[in-house]
């Protein structure tokens, strides 16, 4: 029992027999993809994340945190589009982990994906809302609160309308049909450009690069909460700590995975799409942060508003104004780029029987998951309507993060793996039979430089990757409850940080000493598998930072889902069939050749 259990839990996708199979239309070429990636990305973060960040957690080098941030992104990118050359099939991260890891992790994937885009879908409407209402004196908030307010904890003061019917007529938009839905996007993502452009040639023109170097003496300076002055006012903690938040702008540009079965050539045009849109990302951002900062000291940022407040201090309200309605364009943006890939994540996850197969359902005119579109819209819209969603958000961000992990574990997986089972090993690479400590070291690191892959070489890199994310794991918790100030008492911690930091080096040189699958790709992460492996230790790294009712709300959401697997999923899934029918057409066969 516990075998067949194993068996459905990781077994595989196969894709070659359903490679032609696609139901939704071909039609998002190159520049489509990259204002998706970018547009999905460049929302809210644009006009708010960098003057939190610069006021409370960086000061002026929150430039610097812009560019960790995009380091870190960069290297699941890059992950991401290695997978689209390998599998241009729609569902993103949740198809990669299905056909290398297996049908359980990808169930938790899809899942955790589906949560990342609904609150990150309701969290974008509600701040567009917001948004809108502070350009009319908040006329929605109080007219609303005064006629139907919500008095129940966690949940949100008032129903907002608003913010729902944007979500429904997004939603109907996005049943019209892709091609539709990606012109509209191009436009917004055109004026949100646009205007960002204007921020960055006006806010120049006012800049003063004396506020990068603001001392504590300075007339203005507040006495507290505002760090030692300079450009780094709260060192080099405070840069990664606001590195830490500006990743969370980043996100977004995994929509673009999620339509490998809508792209024109997606081996191509998927990762040079999500290299283009993250390259583009961070130069905004970074030049955003700069301008910003120069305009104003840090410290006297507004951190719910920052340009418009700004531009309002230097004397050019107009600006104020150009900023307001290019952020209402910026924010519609970021909520189609939100609400796409959902639709197209239940549609795999349905169609590979894991969840409701009627999600997969594809509507013959217009290409689109229709059944799955409209569910989602409604789910995310009164999430929107009813949920204070302020607590939810940091959910979003483990959804992401999880998903890069799994990415990257993958990557390094499919690389080491055993393609070839003709291939014969020379004599002269067969390693002694005498089992001893030291052929088997010599094994682990393949002293003897083996240049074919084997099944003992693919387990060392699996075992591996998972081996070192556990350690990462253990090196996260330990440093979370180590204070870096010299007290005796901490060198256990520093000692155990020490030993843990090695033995994640060695890991690392096993995998990389291992001999790699040689199969032609549009696209291959260089420097495997350093690159993967980096992503694996920031992405765990960064969750280990969530907090405990973060995890807690986390727990609750994956029990629900594995309610839907075990008593639905498990025994719908197509590829489970698929197995079951290739066991009885080869016990069949055997039967046939013995009679």
């Amino acid at each position: 029992m516990s075998f067949k259990l194993w068996q459905a839990l990781s077994r595989r996708r196969v894709t070659e027999d359903d490679e032609n199979k696609s139901e939704l239309a071909r039609v998002l070429g190159l520049f489509d993809l990259i204002a998706l990636g970018v547009g999905a990305t460049l929302g809210l973060g644009v006009y708010i994340l960098a003057g939190k960040v610069a006021k409370e957690t960086a000061g002026p080098a929150v430039c610097i945190s812009f560019l960790i941030a995009a380091f870190a992104s960069a290297l699941a990118g890059m992950c991401y589009a290695e997978f689209a050359s390998r599998v241009p099939k729609a569902g993103s991260a949740y198809i990669y982990s299905y056909v290398t890891v297996g049908e359980f992790i990808a169930f938790v994937i899809g899942w955790n994906l589906i949560l990342e885009y609904v609150i990150g879908t309701a969290s974008v409407a509600r701040g567009l809302s917001e948004y809108v209402d502070a350009m009319i004196n908040n006329t929605m908030k109080d007219n609303l609160h005064s006629l139907m307010p919500i008095n129940v904890p966690y949940l949100a003061d008032y129903p907002d309308f608003f913010a729902f019917g944007v979500i429904i007529l997004l939603s109907i938009l996005l049943c019209i049909g892709a091609r539709e839905s990606s012109n509209l996007n191009m436009i917004f993502t055109v004026v949100n450009l646009a205007t960002i452009l204007i921020v960055i040639i006006a806010g120049s023109i006012k800049a003063v690069p004396a506020y990068w170097n603001i001392s504590p003496t300075d007339v203005g300076f507040p006495a507290e909460g505002a760090g030692t002055g300079g450009f780094m006012p709260f060192g080099i903690r405070g840069v990664m700590a606001g590195a830490a938040t500006c990743f969370y702008g980043f996100v977004g540009f995994d929509c673009v995975a999620s339509c490998g079965e809508e792209a024109k050539n997606p081996q191509k045009s998927i990762p040079i799409s999500i290299c283009v849109s993250l390259f583009i990302i961070f130069i905004t951002y970074f030049s955003i942060s700069t301008v910003l900062t120069m305009m104003l000291p840090y410290y006297a940022q507004n951190p719910s508003s920052p340009f418009p407040y700004a531009f309002e201090q230097v004397g050019w309200p107009t600006i104020k104004w150009v900023v307001n309605i290019g952020a209402v364009f910026a924010l519609c943006t970021s909520l189609l780029g939100a609400m796409f890939p959902l639709p197209r994540i239940l549609y795999v996850m349905g169609g590979d029987g894991i969840i409701f197969k009627s999600l997969a359902k594809i509507n013959e005119k217009t290409h689109t998951p229709i059944i799955g579109t409209i569910i989602s819209g409604g789910l995310t819209g009164l999430m929107t309507l009813i949920f204070n969603l302020e607590q939810l958000i940091d959910m979003m961000s483990i959804g992401t993060l999880l998903a890069y992990t799994i990415v990257a574990i993958s990557v390094i997986i499919l690389r080491y793996k055993k393609t070839s089972q003709s291939i014969k090993i020379p004599v002269n690479t067969i390693i002694d039979s005498e089992p001893s400590l030291m052929n088997y070291f010599a094994r682990l690191f393949n002293i003897r430089n083996q240049k074919v892959t084997t099944t003992f070489t693919s387990e060392v890199a699996s075992w591996g990757v998972v081996v070192f994310a556990v350690l990462v794991i253990i090196f996260g918790l330990i440093l979370n409850f180590t204070e870096f100030d010299g007290n005796n008492t901490n060198l256990l911690k520093y000692t155990s940080l020490t030993i843990l930091g090695i033995l994640l080096i060695l890991c690392v040189i096993a995998i990389g000493r291992q001999p790699v699958d040689r199969l032609h790709l549009s696209f291959k992460v260089p420097f495997v598998p350093f690159v993967p492996c980096c992503s694996i230790f920031i992405n765990l790294l960064l969750m280990l930072q969530l907090d405990f009712f973060t995890w807690m709300r986390f727990i609750v959401w994956m029990i629900i889902g594995f309610g839907i697997y075990f008593f639905y999923g498990i025994k719908n899934s197509t590829q489970g069939r698929k197995n079951e029918l290739s066991r009885i057409y080869a016990e069949s066969s055997r039967t046939n050749t013995k009679l």
